[in-house]
């Protein structure tokens, strides 16, 4: 392919689309690493999925809408006891914004954030070690 200008036609005729799941899995990556979150949830669908395979889906509590030009999150989280939840939102909302910006050119209108539940680290390892951790009860 030679360096050349893209026709105007074909940049005017053409679209660049992301599935909602690239935009959950973005957002997941994003606030892997965030202080504060000891998990995200999902339904139980999600949770039944995950005792058969074998590593956790990243996008498990990230529900994405995808328009063309825009996107809008729900996610569910395990907070950490004793972390402040507001500096937490504010973290989400910066990271998850910034990187499916610099990713896809989205703009990111509306993340909103469900706090399912609070436990320590220690209850969660736990929790999360035990193999009834996503029994439905």
């Amino acid at each position: 392919m030679t360096d050349q200008q893209l026709d105007t036609t074909l940049l005017n005729n053409s679209k660049l689309k992301f599935n909602d799941d690239v935009i959950a899995k973005i957002a997941g990556m994003s606030i892997q690493n965030i202080d504060g979150i000891l998990s995200m949830n999902g339904n139980v669908f999600d949770n039944l999925a995950d005792k058969i395979r074998s590593k956790e889906d990243i996008t498990k509590g990230i529900d994405a809408d995808v328009g063309e030009k825009q996107a809008a999150l729900d996610l569910e989280i395990i907070l950490e006891y004793g972390k402040d939840a507001h500096q937490i939102f504010q973290n989400i909302l910066q990271e998850v914004g910034n990187q499916i910006k610099r990713m896809t050119g989205l703009n990111v209108i509306e993340i909103n954030v469900y706090i399912s539940d609070v436990m320590t680290k220690k209850e969660w390892q736990k929790q999360s070690k035990s193999p009834d951790n996503n029994r439905v009860k």
